[in-house]
Order: structure tokens, then C-alpha cells, then sequence
């Protein structure tokens, strides 16, 4: 009888065991930002490694572009899609403007040797950063480049996101290097932006340059003269330690490279912000016409 008991015991525990290995599994942590685009990136790279591994994933999004950084460099998150120009003038805090291939090389450098991430190859398109109106203010004005709108930029008001307003790489700099001065300046996130040049409570609005509500609102985005914005080409980035505990997941990663061209990037924000799709019904949509999952 005694022996009945060492081995139920034994076999129980190994049972518990086994159950709370699976209970304690380490998880792969997926961030995003707080805006359309990078909702659908987010799930596009949640998608692809729940359908291709069996890790457990987690998504975490909603946060500032400051704060996601934070969360990279701690551990609470272990992956995300970034852009060049945004570890370059903000994170890094470079001004220096330089192409499109030194910006990346840069910041691939930097993150590695500063904080032990890993950027890889870009996903094909650039979401800089545009400034937008209406066109019956381009047409009042006269207002083709950022140098016309800096002119009669005292008769205007700015309506952009409190990040943008606030950033190394975003409106106080680029006043300076305009000579810009609104008659004011309003915080406003998301695609409340929009509606508020709209209803001309705002005449110009910070915009990127893949937004679909763009095309929605049919707003004449003005011309970098001055190539102030750095390109901001989207890329992974992934915590060393993580590439090198789940290579398989670095290996996935870098299917995403060169994938999406701005047009395309485009229409997938229409179709969330006009078309009212869920980010991750789009994402999905994506990844299965590509035959990725």
C-alpha cells in the first residue's frame, strides 16, 4: 500500500510539475504606439508569431513613443516597430541632417552599443512627418512649402499632437529653423486633428505622410523645403537577449522587410480610420494576401 502512495505521489507531483513549468512560460511581449499605423504594425508582428511559434504572445499598445522606448530598455516589452528619424532626433537626440542610409546606419549602431537592441531591416516605407491644410487656405495664402506657410504663420493656428508639440525632432525646432510663429498652438491627438481643421477651429495640423485620412479629408500636405524632418523609415526593433533566446522570432521579423511601400501603408490606415476595420482585421487581411500566415 505504501508503495502505491510513493508512486501516486511521484506521479502527482510530476503532474504539477509539468503544469507549472506551462503556468510560468516566458512570454513574448509585442508593443505599439499610440496611433492607427501602429496598431496595425503591432498586430501584423503579434499575428505572425502566433500563427508560426508556439510562445505565448502578449500585446501591449496605446503608448507614447517615449514610453514604449522605456519599456524596451527595461524588459517590459521585448519587441516593436519603430522609425529611423524618431531614434535619430529624439531618442539619440541627433540634429544633423544626413540621408536615409547613414540615419539607419547610425541608429542600428547606437541602439546596439547604447542599450542592446537590435533594429533590422526597414519595412519598406517612410512615414515622416508632414504639415497639412485645407486647400482653401493653400489657395488663400498661396501656401506651397513650409518657408510659404512660415510668412503668414502669425495669422494661423497650429493644431498638432502633444508629442509632436513637445519633441527634439518636432515643432519647437522647426519653428526655429522656419522662423515659424503661430497665433497659437493646440494639442490635439489622433483623428480629432482632423476634424478640427475640418470645422476650422485649427488651419494646420501636423500630419504623417502615410495617414489615410489625408486622402479622407483631401488636405494638401506642404513641401519640406528645408528637409527639417528626417526620413522615418519603419523597422523592427527587438531586445538581444530576446533575438538571441528566440532566434526563430528574429528570423520572422525580418519576412516583414520591405513589404509595405507608403502607398500601401496608406490604405491600410484608410481602412481602419474611414472604413472603420479593426487594426487587427487588417493586419490579418495583410498577412494572409501575402501568404505570410
Amino acid at each position: 500500500m505504501k508503495r502505491k502512495v510513493v508512486v501516486f505521489a511521484v506521479v502527482l507531483g510530476m503532474v504539477f510539475l509539468s503544469m507549472s513549468c506551462k503556468g510560468t512560460k516566458t512570454s513574448i511581449v509585442v508593443g505599439a504606439k499610440d496611433f492607427t499605423e501602429q496598431d496595425i504594425l503591432g498586430n501584423m508582428v503579434y499575428l505572425l508569431i502566433e500563427a508560426h511559434t508556439d510562445l505565448k504572445v502578449e500585446y501591449k499598445h496605446e503608448m507614447s513613443s517615449n514610453v514604449v522606448f522605456a519599456a524596451i530598455k527595461s524588459g517590459d516589452i521585448d519587441m516593436y516597430i519603430d522609425y529611423t528619424g524618431t531614434v535619430y532626433g529624439n531618442y539619440l537626440g541627433y540634429s544633423e541632417m544626413k540621408g536615409a542610409e547613414a540615419i539607419y546606419a547610425i541608429v542600428v549602431q547606437a541602439l546596439k552599443d547604447q542599450y542592446d537592441l537590435l533594429m533590422l531591416e526597414p519595412l519598406g516605407f517612410n512615414n515622416t512627418y508632414t504639415l497639412s491644410v485645407r486647400k482653401d487656405i493653400a489657395e488663400q495664402y498661396g501656401l506651397k512649402t513650409y518657408s510659404d506657410l512660415a510668412k503668414v504663420s502669425q495669422d494661423l493656428t497650429l493644431g498638432a499632437t502633444f508629442e509632436v508639440l513637445n519633441r527634439n525632432d518636432g515643432i519647437p525646432n522647426l519653428k526655429k529653423t522656419y522662423d515659424m510663429s503661430f497665433k497659437s498652438e493646440k494639442a490635439i491627438d489622433g483623428t480629432l486633428r482632423y476634424t478640427a481643421i475640418a470645422k476650422d477651429e485649427i488651419q494646420v495640423t501636423d500630419a504623417f505622410s502615410t495617414d489615410g485620412l489625408l486622402m479622407e479629408y483631401d488636405l494638401v500636405v506642404l513641401e519640406d523645403d528645408k528637409q527639417f524632418f528626417p526620413p522615418y523609415y519603419a523597422a523592427p526593433v527587438i531586445r538581444a537577449q530576446t533575438a538571441e533566446k528566440y532566434p526563430e522570432v528574429q528570423n520572422l521579423l525580418r519576412k516583414l522587410s520591405n513589404i509595405l511601400d507608403d502607398a500601401t501603408m496608406r490604405e491600410l490606415n484608410y481602412h481602419v480610420d474611414v472604413l472603420k476595420e479593426s487594426p487587427t482585421e487588417t493586419a490579418r487581411n495583410f498577412l494572409k494576401a501575402r501568404g505570410l500566415i
